[in-house]
């Protein structure tokens, strides 16, 4: 009879943890990073999961060629633990043994182990599987990671539910051109602009909700903040008395969420030089009042009463940076025309929308607002934009069946990452891009 015996706990150490086993014999695996030869030593720098750690070969202790170790080859490498300061593990390694584990048919196409990959952005994307290992490159990642596992941690904590909805949908929650068709086994069918039907559904079930996944715009845009497949931090909440209650929430959360970056990300905000902002309480402005604003402080003509520049943006939180010292702003009061069909629009005067857009040093991030919730108000506004209202059934079901009042908003993890690092492509936050030009790798 088979016998299944307990799983043995590797016998390999965690880099990070090394500090913990002074004096000791232990192996650690990762890729050989760089290796500086001296006289008679040299100094091999091993690149783990999540830190560089710092082993010294010495020619009378080593029981190994130093020619043998190959950079880039993945190995596990042996030896004694001692103490040292200076290293940011606190200890390094001194070598005695080392496995080879894997060889390397050809040498990588860039170099990876530089402070910097000095390539251009397209030939930095056309080697992502490579240029990832640089530690830059890959701190990068690191931090958006935990992005996502500190917005994760405030909305479980905010009691919000995890919800993973449909890619493959009817129709467009966004409406227009801008959305990719494919055939469904012989129907149509299109990848989904946003889960936003699905989250307001779902606030009938769960009252709040949220989602992080990617979402698919088709928009013809080649600038340095538009890719068409991004990742969205999306919730919805229900029982709101204001759209000013999701606009309170996101506050908070990125508030909380960059804090965790700081409590547990020191090593890569080091490495990256990054200027993670204290969030306290962000301003915010009407949008009509914001254009006008910008007109009148940067003497600029207003050629678009519908939406912003991107100039306009940059000017505006360069204003506020100056006035109030956040680098944040919410934007509010967008007009109907601009907005969805679904965003409700103001008591006072329907001409404009309880819906906002979040700035963060000159770039829109998010956008949100107070949703219809009333069955027959959500039809009206349908059939007054010659919407037909049968292709939306399913949606529909939600508000005959009662929803409460509820609004959320749509976070672009990439735009966040590219600000929060101050970098001017937005490519350079996307893991691996999506845009007219690019389909690999």
């Amino acid at each position: 009879m088979l016998t299944i015996k307990s799983i043995i706990p590797s016998p390999h150490i965690e880099a990070e943890e090394i500090g913990h086993y002074v004096g000791q014999i232990v192996s650690v695996h990762g890729f050989v990073y760089k290796i500086r030869e001296m006289s008679g030593f040299a100094f091999v720098l091993l690149r783990t999961k999540r830190t560089l750690l710092q082993c010294v070969y010495d020619e009378a202790l080593a029981q190994f060629p130093l020619h043998a170790l190959k950079e880039n080859m993945s190995v596990v490498l042996t030896g004694e633990v001692v103490r040292d300061e200076r290293s940011r593990a606190g200890a390094e390694l001194r070598l005695l043994r080392f496995e080879a584990l894997s060889a390397l048919p050809e040498e990588p196409p860039v170099v990876i182990n530089q402070k910097e990959v000095a390539v251009s952005l397209e030939t930095l994307l056309d080697y992502r599987p490579v240029t990832l290992r640089n530690a830059k490159e890959r701190a990068v990642f690191q931090l958006q990671a935990g992005l996502c596992r500190a917005i994760r941690a405030f909305l479980d904590k905010n009691r919000f539910t995890e919800i993973h909805s449909p890619k493959l949908v009817f129709s467009g929650a966004e409406g227009g051109a801008n959305i990719f068709a494919l055939d469904y086994f012989g129907k149509q069918a299109y990848l989904t602009q946003s889960p936003q039907f699905y989250k307001q559904m779902m606030v009938g079930v769960f009252e709040r909700v949220y989602e992080i996944a990617p979402v698919f715009r088709a928009e013809k845009h080649d600038t340095s903040r538009h890719i068409n497949e991004y990742t969205s931090v999306d919730f919805e909440m229900g029982f709101i008395e204001s759209f000013y209650d999701i606009c309170r929430m996101e506050t908070t959360m990125l508030r909380e969420a960059f804090d965790f970056l700081r409590e547990h990300y020191e090593e890569e905000i080091a490495l990256l030089k990054a200027d993670i902002p204290q969030v306290t309480d962000i301003p915010a402005i009407r949008f009509d009042a914001a254009k006008e604003l910008i007109s009148k402080t940067f003497r600029r003509a207003i050629t678009d009463w519908e939406d912003f520049e991107p100039e306009e943006e940059r000017l505006l939180c360069e204003w506020v940076k100056k006035e109030t010292g956040s680098d944040f702003v919410f934007v509010t009061h967008y007009r109907s025309s601009k907005r969805p069909f679904y965003a409700m629009d103001s008591a006072g005067d329907p001409q404009v929308t309880e819906s906002f857009d979040l700035l963060f040093r000159g770039m829109e991030i998010t956008t949100g607002g107070q949703r219809i919730h009333d069955y027959d108000v959500q039809v009206k506004k349908m059939l007054a934009r010659g919407m037909e209202v049968s292709q939306f059934e399913s949606f529909l079901m939600a508000h005959k069946c009662g929803l409460p009042p509820h609004g959320g908003l749509g976070l672009g993890l990439e735009r966040l990452t590219a600000r929060l690092l101050n970098m001017k492509n937005v490519r350079y936050a996307t893991l691996f891009p999506r845009d007219l030009h690019r389909l690999t790798p």
